[in-house]
């Protein structure tokens, strides 16, 4: 089974956050857009959907896991400066 990982599955806590800063923060909605836009072609690739090699995968994946990292930070600040 191939894991959802978009942000509101990451951080179901934090959906309030995700919406507002969606919203108000064009640097936050960027990286929220790349972000999901990595998710999904990573979910293609592993849904045989799509043909990528290993390496491709896996920059994708790492790609995406640092998207993630900044994206929490600015939750978390965003949180903490609410």
């Amino acid at each position: 089974m191939i894991e959802h990982h978009d942000l509101h599955h990451e951080f179901p806590e934090m959906g309030e956050q995700i919406r507002e800063l969606k919203m108000k923060d064009r640097h936050f909605a960027r990286l929220f857009d790349e972000y999901h836009d990595i998710d999904r072609e990573v979910r293609k690739i592993e849904e045989q959907v799509e043909a990528a090699s290993d390496e491709r995968l896996e920059e994708l994946k790492l790609r995406r896991l640092h998207l993630k990292d900044e994206l929490y930070g600015m939750l978390k600040q965003a949180t903490a400066e609410a």
